[in-house]
């Protein structure tokens, strides 16, 4: 699950349930890293984003995940938005149908991962999973009467690079995204890197073991539209991860670096 770059600032959260994320996992706002699904498992996520734009009610916006390993080298994944905003109302905005494919079996210094989503969802969402795209914070104002008319059929595409070093690991995303209807093609970019503060796990329990926390920081933007003049911009965030009993809180420390 991913946070977008568009211009909002807000104190984003994020919470995964207890089933939710695995400590292994480098768990970035937007980037990907090469971490797969393991064969044959199913994980169910469900992804909370909280917020206020300028102008705007404060809302909250999530986004049901079910990830399956369909193979080692190739992972698949349905995502269901839905989202609800103070003073107005609560509403299904669409869903997402994304497919991962790695090349590589062995880790290497440099692991490539294929990404192809196909989305249906309405100008409503607030699940803030994309990247590219120029919407400020007036569409997320925007009464949800009248952004659910607004439909958006996309296809996504990214090159994800990725590497584990030295307990760090370093992420890289180029992202193409085309509007099936109308609309030229669009392109991005994430990169982030993370590292947990302790790299190996101490046998008795305890709550502030430094393995519990991981910190990081992501950089993220829409470059803009191919074949046009317009130009995009840039994000960026701080982080800190905290895992407790299989549960794990995401929380921005600064966003709009």
């Amino acid at each position: 699950m991913q946070i977008t770059c568009k211009n909002l600032y807000i104190a984003a959260i994020l919470i995964s349930l207890p089933f939710a994320l695995h400590g292994a996992e480098p768990p970035y706002f937007v980037t990907y890293s090469q971490q797969m699904e393991e064969r044959g498992n199913l994980e169910i996520e469900f992804s909370n984003v909280l917020g206020k734009p300028d102008g705007g009610n404060r809302f909250l916006g999530t986004a049901a995940e079910l990830e399956y390993g369909l193979t080692g080298w190739w992972t698949t994944e349905l995502y269901l938005d839905g989202q609800a905003t103070g003073g107005d109302s609560t509403i299904f905005t669409g869903f997402r149908w994304e497919n991962r494919l790695r090349p590589l079996k062995r880790e290497h210094w440099i692991n490539p991962v294929f990404y192809l989503e196909f989305e249906d969802i309405n100008g409503a969402d607030k699940s803030l999973l994309e990247v590219v795209g120029h919407d400020g914070q007036s569409d997320l104002a925007a009464w949800n009467a009248e952004a659910r008319g607004e439909k958006q059929r996309e296809i996504e595409g990214k090159l994800i690079l990725s590497g584990n070093l030295r307990g760090w690991n370093v992420s890289e995303n180029v992202i193409l995204e085309k509007n099936l209807q109308s609309g030229p093609l669009e392109f991005g970019y994430a990169a982030g890197a993370s590292r947990s503060l302790g790299l190996e796990a101490k046998a008795e329990e305890c709550v502030w073991c430094p393995e519990n926390f991981r910190v990081g920081v992501e950089v993220c933007g829409a470059g803009g539209f191919l074949g046009t003049a317009v130009g995009g911009d840039a994000k960026g965030v701080a982080w800190i991860r905290i895992d407790r009993d299989e549960r794990s809180v995401l929380v921005a420390l600064r966003s709009g670096l």
